[in-house]
């Protein structure tokens, strides 16, 4: 009997207790009016919040599972564009939840396009930037480790985040870069095709010096340098009769364009001793001046 008594006791508090969760689960408000009213509840909002959790819970195992086997420079590449993927699958998620859910979500989707024609007309320049940086991604024409030049300032891309690209200068001084920058203007990417670049360190030598010679020690500058490649090989121009020497530029092949001043300066060092060894001349640059005595001026004039 008292267990009989027990048994309705306890099934009438669970009840209770159940009944008490659920009317805080269905307890809500509306948003709209009329037909495209929205109904609102709490049981939706955590809904809506466990799915967030479990998809970035699943994103962050995918990068993790992803980006296990690869290097820093293509992590990096991955993770930018992981980046905008991330975003749109939580738009996606909480859509789909929402619908799942039973709510109408032609309402939230009308909301949202007036709200971003709204903001979009007061932050246009920033929506520039997103939509630059989105494309960017799509269309690949610039990569993290890809080396640029933007406004006469070289950099290695070492971050595309959705407004902004970050590069590093070669003084290690931060490039930050609006994206639309990349849309609406013209840039160079070094690194686009390869990473291997062609360079170029001039020099002028005296009339009258050994050409031949002049090349054999040019092409001597830049054998022995581990950062310049063997393949291609280097070579030699003999670009123009100067106004005071002749103009010559040793050309070279190297795979980190990124610190090539350093690699010319070594060069010019070099191409200098060279010189020096072999007496070949850098000369500096020289005018004939003629200077007219006035005795001689007046003999011409009695001339005429």
């Amino acid at each position: 009997m008292q267990e009989g008594v027990s048994e309705k006791i306890t099934k009438v508090v669970i009840e209770d207790i159940w009944g008490a969760i659920k009317d805080i689960l269905n307890w809500g408000f509306h948003i709209g009016e009329s037909e495209n009213k929205v109904h609102i509840t709490v049981g939706l909002l955590l809904m809506v919040v466990f799915a967030f959790v479990v998809t970035d819970f699943l994103l962050k195992w995918v990068r993790k599972i992803y980006t296990r086997k690869l290097d820093e420079t293509d992590t990096r590449k991955f993770i930018s564009f992981f980046k905008f993927i991330k975003y749109i699958v939580y738009i996606i998620v909480v859509f789909s939840v929402l619908s799942f859910a039973g709510v109408n979500i032609t309402p939230f989707l009308a909301a949202s396009a007036a709200l971003l024609l709204g903001v979009g007309l007061a932050l246009q320049q920033i929506f520039q930037d997103v939509i630059g940086g989105f494309l960017i991604m799509v269309d690949k024409s610039l990569l993290v480790g890809d080396i640029i030049e933007v406004d006469g300032e070289v950099g290695r891309v070492i971050d595309i985040k959705i407004r902004t690209t970050r590069a590093i200068k070669r003084d290690d001084k931060i490039l930050i870069i609006p994206n639309h920058k990349f849309i609406n203007d013209s840039f160079l990417n070094i690194t686009q095709n390869h990473k291997t670049t062609r360079e170029f360190v001039s020099v002028g030598v005296k009339y009258g010096s050994d050409t031949q010679k002049v090349k054999e020690l040019l092409l001597e500058s830049v054998s022995e340098d581990s950062r310049i490649l063997k393949k291609p090989k280097p070579f030699v121009r003999f670009d123009d009769f100067g106004d005071s020497a002749l103009i010559f530029n040793v050309g070279f092949f190297i795979s980190d364009s990124f610190s090539d001043p350093y690699i010319k300066s070594d060069i010019r060092f070099r191409i200098d001793a060279l010189f020096r060894e072999n007496n070949i001349t850098i000369p500096f640059p020289q005018r004939d001046v003629h200077i007219f005595q006035e005795s001689s001026i007046q003999n011409v004039k009695k001339e005429e």
